[in-house]
């Protein structure tokens, strides 16, 4: 009688008090609240649903911006929770872009190409070069941090440009470059038009590779993997004293980093017609550094938003051009569209940073706190 009196306590007490846990395994539950459940089950739905309601120009940039955020999700896994700070992240991403091209390209074509079309072998096999790149690099991660790590990193960037741009075998070389991996799932050719059309049919498939890679990576925040990342990004020393191999987890950490990366590298370009070597640059790296600190640092969910608001951006300069007079069109003009984004990516950096540094999970915190404790929000 005892026990199911204090039962009914409890499923009271967490009924009326969603964010009481009364357990460590509902606090680290993945989806430990009701609303929190509802929520992603209406997201998905509404993402499931964008493709009969929205154009194919913008699904095209929806599936760059969920490319985006696998990208992003994996430097938040390196960053955010362990601490490491990467600047190379557009090296990792263009390893495992050129990976799934030579696997997936034509072996008759003018680059090095298998033939192999199947995004169940190029994919991985994308992540996992990259893996291994992230794998060589992270011994230098042990000796260096802060702003030694983000130099060495950086370097790692300027060094495969030149790769990039002098291995004409694999990349096709200077600025003629080379087709992007041809997607194909079962045998069946994603990218080419048939019952829907090649974006509608892209988005799904770039969709369902979000939800995955951000359950994995939100199951290994939870796991005892994600919690030695956490120790090390709070005080490294004290998480050697207490057990901790810093030089086996910080490894771990740049392979699955890069990993997420190589994905993210060889799904972004599938859209496009060809890949130039030259856009691996210190932009796309700055880029993914962006998108993790307007987001919110050390949340998969601020990754996967700070990677859409950046993807989503070009659309809006398009029309504040089309608003302002004084913002043109063309390349050969001062104040054109380019170089007000570029503009607004400062802006967007040193405003969060000033006045939110949590970004914009910090801004749906308060909005959620403003709202639970309504009409006593002071």
């Amino acid at each position: 009688m005892r026990d199911s009196y204090a039962g009914r306590l409890q499923r009271r007490a967490t009924t009326r008090r969603p964010l009481l846990h009364t357990s460590y395994r509902s606090d680290m539950a993945l989806l430990n609240t009701r609303a929190k459940r509802y929520a992603v089950l209406a997201l998905l739905l509404v993402g499931m649903s964008l493709p009969f309601l929205l154009p194919d120009a913008f699904l095209t940039e929806l599936a760059g911006g969920s490319a985006y955020a696998i990208g992003a999700i994996g430097l938040m896994l390196l960053t955010g929770f362990a601490g490491q700070i990467s600047l190379g992240h557009a090296f990792f991403a263009g390893v495992g872009f050129y990976t799934a091209a030579v696997i997936s390209g034509d072996p008759d074509g003018r680059a090095l190409g298998f033939g192999v079309t199947e995004i169940l072998i190029w994919l991985p096999a994308a992540g996992l070069v990259a893996a291994a790149a992230g794998a060589l690099v992270a011994p230098l991660a042990t000796r260096l941090r802060g702003l030694y790590l983000a130099i060495v990193t950086l370097g790692l960037v300027f060094v495969g440009e030149r790769v990039f741009a002098q291995w004409s075998a694999v990349t096709g070389g200077g600025s003629a470059g080379r087709p992007p991996p041809t997607v194909r799932l079962f045998g069946y050719r994603l990218d080419a038009d048939g019952a829907f059309t090649k974006p509608q049919q892209l988005f799904w498939l770039m969709l369902v590779l979000l939800v995955v890679f951000a359950v994995v990576a939100r199951n290994l925040a939870r796991s005892n993997v994600g919690r030695a990342f956490t120790a090390i990004r709070d005080r490294d020393i004290a998480a050697g004293v207490i057990g901790v191999n810093l030089t086996k987890q910080k490894t771990v950490a740049f392979a699955i980093s890069s990993f997420y990366a190589g994905c993210a590298g060889a799904l972004f370009y599938t859209t496009v017609l060809n890949v130039n070597p030259n856009q691996f640059n210190l932009f796309l790296s700055v880029l993914f550094i962006v998108m993790v600190l307007i987001g919110g640092v050390g949340t998969i969910s601020g990754a996967i938003a700070g990677a859409f608001l950046i993807a989503l951006l070009p659309r809006f300069t398009d029309a504040l051009a089309e608003w302002l007079p004084f913002i043109s069109t063309r390349p050969q003009d001062v104040l054109n569209d380019s170089v007000t984004r570029f503009v607004l990516y400062g802006l967007l950096i040193i405003g969060f940073l000033l006045f939110e540094p949590r970004g914009l999970v910090g801004i749906w915190s308060r909005i959620r706190n403003w709202w639970t404790t309504f009409p006593f929000s002071y």
